[in-house]
């Protein structure tokens, strides 16, 4: 990839949607787009659309199009790539950090990739002269094992066939096209070969339920391969009823693991104002107390004005703990208020008692 300098604003060329290119990530939401869309309609289009030398556009398809939509001027930079897979790649690397996506999504962009994956393969193969192995380990990779799928993308059996080959390569029908492709596809969106094989064996075999609940982020990659295996030796008449369930049954956990995480996070905050307010009762600001505090601790003159502010922030503090109960509560702080009144009268009042029996005896 590389930066040609060539730059057209969009008065002077027209670009060109390709829809592997405009389709490779996952649409934006609808509040990403009606975020994008009031900033652009604000402060125009900033940020150039980035187009390969034939003009398609690479980076950009949304604020391309919004731009179109409103009328609105942008400039275009022409960047140079080897092919459309460097091409794709560039615009995954550069979008993938401020979209926030799962592995799930990831693994999906690059199964988008995968053709071009295969096409340059072939080509290296072709450039190459062809597969160099022997003929002997020709044959045993054209040899599928027992109980697998060629080209499956299996995680275990991409981990066990790596212990039998004694090699970091999966010993399936064509070494260069499977086990290179595989590693392409995780190196290109940043995740793991183990993760890409599992996202393949769900994308080939699992049922829709298992699917939508990963587009809907209510489960995981790992999560998902393990309901697509449990279910796959099941008839095809169950099969899709039986993952419907074992995604509830996850959807279910993850919720009671949500409430419980709820549930701590209240507990440790309860616990922190309880521990304030009984920290603060422990105090007794009197004068001694305070003079034995400055000179056990040979506080200077700068340490004492630290600790007057950090007392005066902790008053702050009790004072917007006060003011935010009165105002959460003020049937509570209302009733607390007459206690203290009646309380103060009637401790008045047994005083004056207490006045007129003295007086009365003196008499």
């Amino acid at each position: 990839m590389k930066n040609t300098g060539i730059t057209y604003s969009s008065t002077e060329k027209t670009p060109v949607v390709l829809p592997e290119l405009a389709g490779l990530l996952p649409p934006l939401t609808g509040e990403q787009l009606s975020a994008l869309e009031a900033d652009i309609l604000q402060n125009g289009c900033y940020s150039p659309i980035i187009v390969n030398e034939d003009l398609a556009i690479v980076d950009g398809h949304n604020r391309q199009a919004l731009c179109v939509r409103h009328g609105i001027p942008y400039e275009m930079k022409v960047f140079h790539f080897d092919d459309m897979l460097e091409a794709m790649r560039w615009a995954v690397d550069t979008q993938k950090a401020s979209r926030n996506l799962t592995a799930w999504e990831l693994g999906k962009i690059a199964l988008k990739l995968k053709p071009e994956v295969e096409d340059r393969a072939k080509a290296n193969m072709s450039a190459g002269g062809g597969d160099q192995k022997s003929e002997e380990a020709r044959q045993r990779n054209d040899t599928p094992i027992q109980g697998t799928q060629e080209q499956s993308g299996d995680p275990e059996e991409i981990e066990r066939t790596e212990d039998e080959a004694g090699s970091g390569l999966t010993m399936l029908s064509n070494p260069i096209s499977a086990v290179d492709t595989r590693k392409e596809l995780a190196d290109a969106v940043g995740i793991g070969q183990v993760t890409m094989g599992k996202v393949m064996q769900i994308d080939e075999k699992a049922p829709q339920a298992v699917k939508d609940a990963l587009d809907n982020k209510e489960i995981s990659v790992n999560k998902g391969y393990e309901i697509t295996r449990q279910v796959q030796d099941l008839p095809e008449e169950e099969r899709e009823q039986a993952a419907e369930i074992a995604v509830a049954d996850q959807k279910m956990r993850k919720e009671i693991r949500k409430a419980d995480a709820e549930i701590d996070r209240q507990a440790k905050i309860a616990g922190q104002f309880t521990k304030a307010i009984q920290k603060g009762f422990e105090v007794q600001p009197t004068e001694e107390n305070i003079r034995c505090w400055v000179d056990c601790c040979r506080m200077r003159t700068r340490e004492i004005k630290h600790a007057i502010d950090e007392v005066r922030e902790l008053s702050e503090m009790y004072a917007a703990i006060e003011q935010t109960l009165r105002r959460l509560y003020p049937d509570a702080a209302d009733a607390l208020d007459e206690e203290d009144c009646q309380i103060a009268e009637e401790a008045s009042g047994d005083s004056n008692e207490e006045s007129g029996s003295e007086g009365g005896q003196e008499a």
